[in-house]
C-alpha cells in the first residue's frame, strides 16, 4: 500500500504544483488523470524520490518515503515522461549497465535479467540495436525494461503512451497489465482511455489538487444520466456553449457534435438532446468543466467586488 498524506510541494518561483494531495494506493494498477501542468509529473517526482516535497509525507508499506529515500529507491521501478539513452548503445550493453547499478553485480544473474527482460518487452530480436535508434514504441518497452530491473515492488510510469501509435499503445497497455497484477504501478496520463482500459482504480489531479477518485464504475455511475449530445452547425457552439454545460465537443461527418451534462438524471437540456452512454472521459471533461466553470465564476465576484468600493466612492 503506497499511502501519501497532505503532500504540498511549492517550486522556488512561487508555483504551487501541489496542494494538499491525499491518496491511499493498494496493489494493482493504479492511473493517475489529469491535463498538462495539473502537477501529474511533480506527484511522480516526489515519489521517486527525485524532488522533496515543502510538507507531507509518502508512505511506502512500514516505509517511512522521505526519511528513507535510499530504501525506497531499491524497490522502485520509474519511467519518466521522457529518458535520454547513451548514444551507439545497444539494448542489451544499456540494460546490463544498468542493472549494476540497480546493485546486481553477478554477472550470471544480469545476464539472466537483462535476456528475460528483453524477452518481456519483445525487444530480443533487436537487442543488439543502439537504442538511440529504436522507434518512439521500441523506446518505451526498453523503457518498461529498465524499470523492471531488480523486481521492483513500486513501479512509476509518467505519459508512457504519449506519442505512440495505436498498435504500439495496443501493445504497451497489455505489458503494463500483465506487470501490474503483483505490485503497485502508478500510470500517469492525460489518455482517459488508458485508465479506462487498465486500472482498477483512478484519480483526477487538477491545479495540484485531487478532484475525483474510485473505481472507475464508481466515477462514471455517478454520472450516469446526465450526459447527452445533439448535432449542431459549427456557427451555433459559442451559443450552445452560452445555453448549456458543454463539457465535449467533436466534429461528426461535418457537424458539430456537443455533449452536455444536464443538472438532474434524466433530465434532458433540450428537445434536440439524446442520452448517451457515460464513460470515464465523459466524467475527466465534466469534472474539468465543473472547476473551469467554478473558478470563472469565482473571477467574475473577485472583480465585482474590487469595482463595488470604487462605486460607492464615486456616489
Amino acid at each position: 500500500m503506497l499511502e501519501i498524506k497532505n503532500l504540498t510541494h511549492t517550486y522556488s518561483n512561487g508555483t504551487r504544483a501541489l496542494d494538499d494531495v491525499n491518496l491511499r494506493i493498494p496493489a494493482g494498477m493504479f492511473g493517475l488523470l489529469g491535463p498538462n501542468g495539473a502537477g501529474k509529473s511533480s506527484l511522480m517526482r516526489c515519489l521517486a524520490t527525485l524532488q522533496v516535497p515543502s510538507s507531507g509525507s509518502i508512505r511506502f508499506g512500514d516505509l517511512d518515503v522521505l526519511a528513507q529515500p535510499e530504501a525506497l529507491r531499491a524497490t522502485l521501478g520509474y519511467l519518466p515522461q521522457d529518458f535520454g539513452v547513451y548514444p551507439r548503445v545497444s539494448a542489451e550493453d544499456l540494460l546490463d549497465h544498468l542493472a549494476v547499478l540497480k546493485g546486481i553485480s553477478s554477472r550470471g544473474e544480469r545476464r539472466d535479467t537483462v535476456h528475460a527482460l528483453l524477452r518481456q518487452v519483445n525487444l530480443w530480436d533487436v537487442r543488439n540495436k543502439a537504442v538511440a535508434g529504436y522507434s518512439g514504441g521500441m523506446r518505451q518497452r526498453f523503457g518498461i525494461a529498465q524499470a523492471l530491473i531488480g523486481n521492483p515492488r513500486l513501479i512509476i510510469v509518467d505519459e508512457p503512451t504519449a506519442g505512440l501509435d495505436p498498435e504500439e499503445r495496443n501493445r504497451f497497455n497489455n505489458l503494463l497489465s500483465e506487470i501490474g497484477e503483483q505490485v503497485v504501478v502508478i500510470l500517469s496520463t492525460h489518455i482517459v482511455d488508458d485508465v479506462t482500459d487498465l486500472c482498477p482504480r483512478a484519480a483526477i489531479l487538477v491545479a495540484g489538487r485531487i478532484v475525483e477518485s474510485g473505481t472507475p464504475g464508481e466515477l462514471i455511475t455517478a454520472l450516469q444520466g446526465r450526459v447527452w449530445q445533439t448535432s449542431i452547425d459549427k456557427s451555433d457552439l459559442e451559443g450552445a456553449r452560452q445555453r448549456y454545460a458543454v463539457i465535449a465537443t467533436r466534429l461528426r461527418a461535418g457537424q458539430t457534435v456537443i455533449r452536455v451534462m444536464s443538472e438532474e438524471a434524466g433530465l434532458a437540456p433540450g428537445a434536440a438532446f439524446e442520452p448517451v452512454e457515460t464513460g470515464l472521459e465523459d466524467v475527466y471533461f465534466a469534472t474539468l468543466h465543473r472547476l473551469r466553470s467554478a473558478s470563472a465564476m469565482g473571477s467574475r465576484q473577485a472583480d465585482g467586488q474590487a469595482q463595488a468600493p470604487s462605486t460607492a466612492s464615486a456616489a
